[in-house]
């Protein structure tokens, strides 16, 4: 029995500002049934109230606590451990990390920077972690959708440019992290196997969902590249056409 569902942004709702056919109404009818929706995403470039916004300017109706983002993660572990970012991450992020501990960096935050990236500001970022700074990844996804259509580079071959230069190892709290699905899941009152989370990409979403203990549901949409299903493990519970097609499969077992 499904009681909730994540649903990932990016290539399976929307594509950029825009909600995909029948996204709306997908969700829509999944909360009438019933099902707990929250909306899971590794987006850097916007903070959650940025994607609230959007996402409610799409009609999808939702609130803050409805949104997951790797940012309010690294945030709550900021304030939790009492530590000082130094932060590399786009402009657009900035006021998910206003009003924290001031003082001498003692961790780097990474997220997708986009075209602010220069060698200037990586080489800043290295240096906190050849000093002993601890390592905070908001994602490793290898790649996105863009808004004009094409793949892009996205966080992750950053985060091993970083690794690799510095011998650390960063720890993830977007996706793929268990801990990541287990917050939003625990968000409904729901146990890791009454809950699916939908995504466009097997490994980071799909597979990264199954290993946690949720079922996972791969949609044909955003980054999904043929065969993709066949390339990961554990593979997904189910492979669909699209968010309509996925809200189908969960309706069936609600």
């Amino acid at each position: 029995m499904i009681r909730g569902a994540l649903l990932d942004i990016g290539g399976v709702v929307a594509v950029g500002a825009h909600a995909l056919p029948g996204a709306v109404e997908a969700v829509s009818r999944l909360r009438s049934s019933g099902v707990g929706v929250r909306f899971v995403t590794n987006i850097t470039r916007q903070s959650r109230l940025s994607v609230v916004s959007q996402l409610n300017d799409m009609g999808f109706a939702v609130s803050l606590e409805d949104v997951f983002t790797p940012a309010i993660a690294a945030r709550q572990w900021l304030l939790e451990n009492k530590r000082v970012p130094h932060l590399l991450i786009h402009p657009g992020l900035a006021e998910d990390f206003t009003g924290l501990k001031p003082g001498e960096p003692d961790v780097l935050i990474l997220g997708d920077v986009g075209d602010a990236l220069d060698y200037g500001l990586l080489n800043q970022a290295f240096r906190v972690l050849a000093q002993g700074g601890d390592f905070i990844a908001l994602a490793q996804n290898r790649v996105f959708r863009d808004t004009d259509g094409e793949l892009s580079l996205d966080a992750g071959a950053f985060v091993a440019a970083l690794e690799y230069a510095s011998g650390s190892r960063a720890l993830v709290l977007g996706k793929p992290a268990p801990g990541f699905f287990h917050a939003a899941v625990a968000s409904m009152g729901c146990e890791p196997e009454e809950a699916v989370m939908v995504g466009d990409d097997a490994e980071f979403d799909v597979a990264a969902a199954v290993a946690a203990g949720l079922a996972g549901v791969l949609v044909r949409t955003g980054k999904y590249a043929a065969g993709a299903e066949n390339q990961v493990q554990p593979p997904p519970t189910a492979v669909v056409d699209d968010i309509v097609a996925a809200a189908e499969w969960i309706l069936k077992r609600v």
